[in-house]
């Protein structure tokens, strides 16, 4: 294992040891006045996998969430405020880190006692516990936070981490502009920087991996992470060959995410009107119980917005 593959979790520990008093409210710069975009909520990451009741199997017995059916009509994962979905793929879909979604990951608060379980239970780890509790201070005492990456069945990467709870925490994503995408977020889904400060854009390097810029909000209870793209480039070079560009994660194992509104049409009408790309207008399935349309954001991510925020029943 190189170096570089062990140091997926840092800019998790920057945003976890965040107090929550410090996350900001959208800036006026960042969301124009007269856009006046109707709150959002975060409502689900949907997957792509050659055995959807394996995988559902697999998250369930593994991690902090349960069985459900979404909608009633299709077999899911709750987790504590939103849903993992699944669609059924005929052929292993591509899982190398060229897309914007590089991970997502739940918490925990004895890393070495859930890894120790993990291994117990044969869990498959593509990175093994890892110590960077230096990463923003070279001078700080180690065990202060631990990660290590889980990987899927399907190869989708699962990180565990330190934290002060063992549920759904956050979604890592890649940028060829960490900054503006944050901001984009921020402007059409409401989303809340968490750092008092503004974000530099400075570039920032640990153990030799650029860091930074980097931007950090959350929605809801899920805390959207997004590195810049020169990260995935040194510390996965072999997934980028023949390629310069982060590509669509449509098709990927991890397909989208996607956020939920009280009303799409008004939501999408104001995105279009605003420059948006809209790839997939509203349509309705499950006897028109739930209806979604699909944009894409920046670094090409394939949004999903859902009419209705997450629910269990």
């Amino acid at each position: 294992m190189t170096n570089a593959i062990l140091l997926v979790g840092a800019l998790v520990f920057c945003s976890f040891g965040i107090p929550v008093e410090s996350i900001q409210e959208t800036s006026a710069v960042s969301r124009a006045p007269d856009l006046q975009m109707p709150e959002a909520h975060f409502h689900h990451l949907h997957l792509n996998t050659t055995d959807p009741k394996s995988a559902i199997d697999f998250y369930t017995s593994k991690f902090d969430c349960e069985k459900a059916r979404f909608a009633g009509s299709m077999d899911a994962v709750w987790a504590q405020k939103s849903w993992l979905l699944f669609t059924k793929a005929n052929k292993p879909p591509a899982w190398e880190l060229t897309s914007a979604i590089w991970h997502f990951g739940w918490g925990a608060e004895d890393m070495k006692a859930t890894y120790e379980k993990h291994l117990a239970m044969g869990t498959k780890f593509f990175t093994p516990l890892t110590d960077i509790s230096d990463i923003g201070n070279p001078n700080a005492q180690p065990g202060r936070f631990y990660y290590a990456y889980i990987e899927s069945p399907d190869k989708a990467l699962i990180e565990i981490n330190t934290a002060s709870h063992h549920r759904f925490g956050h979604l890592h994503l890649f940028s060829a502009d960490p900054i503006a995408a944050g901001e984009w977020y921020m402007k059409y889904f409401g989303a809340k920087r968490r750092s008092a400060n503004p974000p530099s854009r400075e570039p920032r390097y640990y153990r030799g991996h650029q860091i930074g810029p980097a931007m950090s909000v959350i929605m809801d209870n899920v805390n959207i992470i997004i590195y810049p793209v020169e990260y995935t480039k040194k510390a996965y070079p072999d997934h980028w060959k023949g390629k310069t560009e982060i590509e669509s994660t449509k098709g990927r194992v991890v397909d989208h995410v996607g956020f939920s509104f009280d009303n799409i049409a008004d939501a999408l009408a104001k995105m279009r009107k605003d420059g948006v790309k809209v790839t997939d207008d509203i349509r309705s399935i499950a006897g028109g119980m739930v209806k979604y349309a699909f944009i894409e954001g920046p670094d090409k991510i394939r949004i999903e917005l859902v009419e209705g925020h997450a629910n269990k029943e």
